[in-house]
């Protein structure tokens, strides 16, 4: 193979990478196609572009993103610090000045001699409506025989998108992200909720209304069920249909309505629409009442640890602070932690908890890695974190070294550990406590107290193998 590591996108896990591979003595080609060619969504012509909120969230760590943001100044991040050097007022949270932020990465990025930026974009020779010429550059040449990280973003070209849809497989690549928000189960009301699939509660032949009641209470299923009277659902529907909603791109709005129904939407088409769709009560008892609900808010376990649950048919498109008010009105939510809230916008990404393993490597084949939200991870912290760990592992490869695996204890390494861990109901995720390990010995019950002792356990971590320079935890 090549002395040479090709990484291609110039947003903020590729520029990440592009930092990490070159520290350590090994050339990079980054190929950007700005700015000849923009996406819909960018307009400036410098690398690392921020192109939504200029937030990079908390800096706290009682907060997961504020921990995450920590480990990779540990690690020497270029992104975080370049972050800090032009942070502007916002309170706990690290805010940029964008305009700063991406030409300061831009410089440092063109002013290493190991990098040569390539501003021409890669396309895939399986696009028939490309003209083929030989000047072209190809996906396909790229990673036959060079380690080549794939760090293109949410808005991949529509060729190269064919490109890594012929890659991994056709069914493996989303072009929108119509996910429901995520709770951390450890916040639900139990006294309300009830596990349980649909129809498979029914009383047994010589079992007390007593034993019953316990044992749906206790019988563990995929789903958690949240019963609602008459009064509530209509009480819900009612701030559903009259809460906020985000602006999409005008570039978003076809492709993704076409696939997937917002549940603000449905409800809309009716008082009952829900209780006849995702909220339906049939095949349920309410173990308060030993009577069929009026409706039934369903969650299913998103993680295989069973931390996380996402709601059943709630993608939606209302704003983030809509999400928390509305949705806690649900009976057993009113003190539920959103890690994740519901999104419908453009977002190309893969499957990777079949494609890719922990570091973030091709499964089918080994000298191409991904980065960046492309492989699920969402956020700018994320996929900067995904970009460092792609580039360690990268030159790791063209060194023979051994390839690094980020212990799950770690915030870095349990993104990575999250986005490659079979799914079958796979989607982006950020940072969050609940894809943590449990601390050991007792539960911490303060929430604030235990956030603190898990971010306390992860830096210990990250310092010990950095400052011993066995930098991380090795394979």
């Amino acid at each position: 193979m090549n002395e040479y590591i090709n990484i291609i996108g110039g947003g903020l896990a590729g520029c990440e990478a592009a930092y990490q591979i070159a520290k350590r003595g090994i050339k990079v080609k980054l190929y950007e196609m700005k700015p000849k060619k923009f996406s819909p969504a960018h307009s400036n012509g410098n690398l690392a572009e921020i192109v939504c909120s200029n937030s990079f969230k908390s800096n706290l760590l009682t907060n997961a993103c504020g921990l995450l943001k920590e480990e990779l100044r540990c690690l020497d991040s270029l992104l975080i610090k370049t972050a800090d050097k032009v942070r502007v007022p916002a309170g706990q949270a690290l805010a940029v000045d964008r305009e700063m932020f991406s030409k300061i990465v831009t410089n440092s990025i063109e002013n290493n001699k190991l990098i040569e930026i390539i501003n021409k974009e890669v396309i895939s020779k399986y696009d028939d409506n490309e003209d083929k010429k030989s000047k072209n550059i190809y996906l396909e040449d790229l990673i036959e025989d060079t380690i080549t990280i794939i760090a293109t973003g949410p808005l991949t070209s529509d060729s190269l998108s064919i490109g890594i849809k012929k890659l991994t497989g056709e069914d493996e690549l989303a072009f929108y992200d119509a996910a429901a928000p995520i709770i951390l189960k450890d916040s639900i009301d139990f006294n309300i909720a009830f596990y349980g699939d649909r129809y498979n509660e029914e009383k047994k032949k010589d079992e007390s209304i007593e034993e019953w009641i316990n044992r749906i209470k206790s019988d563990k299923s995929d789903y958690i069920n949240l019963p609602m009277n008459k009064e509530e659902y209509e009480n819900f529907i009612y701030e559903l249909i009259n809460a906020q909603v985000a602006e999409l791109h005008s570039f978003e709005k076809r492709e993704i309505f076409e696939g997937c129904m917002p549940i603000e939407i449905m409800a809309k088409r009716g008082i009952d629409t829900l209780r006849f769709g995702p909220l339906k009560p049939v095949g349920f008892e309410d173990p308060r009442t030993g009577k069929r609900p009026y409706a039934v808010v369903q969650l299913r376990q998103d993680n295989v640890k069973a931390s996380l649950y996402n709601l059943v048919g709630f993608q939606t498109n209302l704003k983030y602070g809509e999400q928390k008010r509305v949705f806690s009105m649900i009976p057993g939510l009113q003190n539920a932690e959103f890690v994740k809230y519901g999104v419908m916008h453009r977002n190309t990404f893969i499957n990777s908890s079949i494609l890719l393993d922990n570091r973030y490597n091709f499964r089918k084949k080994s000298n191409i890695f991904f980065a960046g939200q492309i492989t699920g991870v969402e956020g700018y912290v994320e996929s900067i974190s995904s970009g460092l760990v792609a580039g360690l592992n990268a030159t790791n490869m063209v060194k023979n070294s051994k390839q690094i695996i980020f212990s799950n204890e770690t915030m870095i390494g349990a993104l990575a550990n999250y986005i490659s861990t079979l799914n079958k109901n796979f989607q982006p995720m950020n940072a969050n406590f609940g894809i943590l390990p449990e601390l050991e010995g007792n539960k911490i019950k303060d929430k604030k107290k235990k956030y603190e002792e898990l971010s306390k356990r992860s830096l210990e971590i990250i310092k010990k193998y950095y400052n011993s320079e066995i930098y991380l935890n090795y394979e």
